[in-house]
């Protein structure tokens, strides 16, 4: 990609600061982060991390999509839950994670496809997710047919019997060096996929990476790392851009 003359579609991810472009609203019962471009029916849910829907990192991905000519949403997934903080103590992880169950977004996911049919005209909805919302990508990708695309960024659904059923075409981003996912889940995945998925999909593991890079800010972009981030950014949007 970096000797490619073409601009690439994150470039503009360069232009857009922090302070979000979109705005907020309320659907049904829960709040969400949405930002338009001037004319599109096709949109993206932008499924946040564990530090939840208002993360700067995670809207400005929205911003990003948006830019490239997609209506994105981030919805509050954790429902007004507290979100994952810096400050807490791993070793209550699991007892927090309990009530956020990412695999259990369905009543969730049904009211912002339907916020985005009939409030914003979306004809094409696909998913984008990182950390906690890669593995509810995933889950979307196994569950909803009407996705027409997802990228999972650092997630995998790992208790489901029907984990390698996709029905939408998916491609998964992992980082080399991720303390969160081994490597070896991810070459499981690859292997259940191509022995058990019908829909397109790709699995692509960046060299030198750790979890998070992808939708890392700016300010804390290593030199070493931007290329691969850029590239990372550029298959999301060229993946939705292929299926949508």
């Amino acid at each position: 990609m970096a000797n490619e003359a073409k601009p690439c579609p994150c470039d503009i991810g360069d232009k857009i600061e922090y302070g979000g472009l979109g705005e907020k609203v309320q659907i049904e019962h829960i709040k969400a982060y949405v930002v338009k471009p001037p004319a599109s029916e096709k949109a993206i849910i932008v499924i946040q991390d564990i530090y939840g829907w208002q993360l700067p990192n995670t809207r400005y991905m929205a911003d990003m999509l948006s830019a490239n000519g997609y209506i994105a949403i981030c919805p509050d997934f954790f429902v007004g839950k507290e979100p994952w903080s810096p400050s807490h103590d791993w070793s209550t992880f699991q007892q927090w994670l309990e009530d956020k169950k990412p695999t259990d977004i369905k009543k969730e996911v049904d009211v912002v496809l339907k916020y985005l049919k009939e409030q914003c005209g979306a004809k094409h909805i696909g998913v984008v997710g990182f950390c906690w919302g890669g593995v509810a990508t995933h889950y979307i990708a196994l569950q909803y047919q009407e996705t027409k695309a997802a990228v999972s960024v650092y997630g995998i659904v790992r208790e489901r019997e029907d984990r390698f059923d996709l029905k939408s075409p998916t491609l998964f981003i992992f980082a080399e060096n991720d303390a969160v996912i081994p490597l070896d889940q991810v070459t499981t995945l690859e292997t259940r996929l191509k022995e058990k998925c019908t829909a397109d999909f790709q699995v692509k593991i960046f060299p030198k990476q750790t979890h998070g890079f992808v939708h890392r800010k700016r300010e804390d972009i290593n030199p070493d790392d931007k290329p691969y981030i850029e590239e990372a950014r550029t298959d999301m949007i060229n993946w939705l851009n292929k299926y949508m």
